[in-house]
């Protein structure tokens, strides 16, 4: 996944930000072990002028002896060393120490992202996405389908509640494992509590974790978004809303529970049209019946969803009374 010009900026100031603080925490050590051994600073001021000394030898600047300037800073700096250990400083005590051993806080090894980087992108990707404590006990290994009845059947489908939602499991993990090769959306509607939410977010978490760009929205706040940069169109708002229609995954959550009127079902519309045509994918999750859906956002809606995202539904009993009901297991 590329990253946009603006992360890739805020990562590079990151790691400017390192050096900047290690610089600073070795000038500090430095001027410790200078204060306590005032021949360290000495060792320096020969190094310095040894060098500069063997260079007007090389240029014929200077009629003095040759001598092997390597070998005397190698005794020089073994001086060094002894009298930072004998003074209690480890060895290494003013060397640079970097975060990062790897590419010295650089962010690259041999022009190749280093691991560091990689992680960093996946950290500020997690920040960007709005769900980071949703995601702390969220993963597909977590999907319980302990919580969904083999007594409830479906009347469209005759699955069971158990059954329904293994399949929309397998279903959701495929979207995962295809990712990267086929465009798809998803559209999970059903009743409260039956792990709509959960299942958008084991999504989620799986492409943060391989640093695609996931960004996640309560519907409410979506729309708010949208009035925020229709409204005002702030730089601010206008960068909100080409990330929310360029990312690689947008999560919608909860449609239906906002306010909606014409304002709100024409910008939902733009939206995920947008997203089609840049075939980027999206997750909507509702309560809302599949003809309360098409009555509140127009047939026009409905007819672009349902052409375009596989709709999974959910049955049960809300998980989180049967939690409360268990003490919170």
């Amino acid at each position: 996944m590329a990253l946009r010009n603006s992360q890739y900026d805020a990562l590079m100031r990151y790691y400017q930000k390192l050096q900047l603080r290690n610089k600073h925490d070795q000038d500090e050590r430095i001027a410790k072990a200078y204060a306590k051994i005032p021949r360290l600073p000495q060792i320096d001021r020969e190094i310095a002028s040894l060098s500069i000394k063997k260079a007007r030898l090389l240029l014929g600047e200077d009629s003095g002896q040759d001598f092997d300037l390597a070998e005397t800073i190698r005794q020089l700096s073994r001086e060094r060393e002894d009298l930072l250990v004998s003074n209690g400083f480890p060895q290494d005590y003013l060397k640079m120490q970097y975060t990062c051993p790897l590419c010295q806080d650089t962010g690259y090894v041999n022009n190749e992202k280093c691991i560091c980087f990689k992680k960093a992108i996946s950290e500020h990707l997690y920040t960007q996405s709005n769900i980071r404590e949703l995601l702390e006990r969220t993963s597909f290994q977590n999907f319980s389908l302990d919580y969904y009845s083999d007594d409830m059947i479906s009347e469209s489908t005759g699955l069971t509640a158990r059954e329904t939602a293994r399949r929309a499991l397998l279903q959701t993990q495929e979207f995962i494992r295809d990712f990267d090769k086929t465009f798809q959306n998803l559209f999970l509607y059903g009743d409260t509590g039956v792990g709509k939410t959960f299942l958008s977010c084991c999504a989620a978490k799986e492409l943060l974790d391989t640093t695609h760009s996931v960004i996640y929205y309560s519907a409410f706040d979506l729309f708010e978004v949208f009035a925020e940069k229709t409204f005002s169109n702030s730089e601010e708002s206008q960068g909100k809303n080409d990330y929310i229609l360029d990312c690689d995954l947008l999560i919608i959550d909860d449609l239906g529970t906002e306010l909606t009127n014409r304002f709100v079902a024409s910008q939902f519309f733009l939206c995920i049209n947008e997203r089609i045509l840049r075939k980027k994918s999206t997750i909507i999750s509702t309560n809302l019946t599949l003809g309360n859906f098409m009555e509140r956002y127009s047939e026009r809606v409905f007819s672009r969803v349902s052409s375009n995202y596989t709709m999974i539904k959910l049955i049960g009993n809300d998980i989180r009374i049967q939690k409360k009901l268990l003490g919170g297991n």
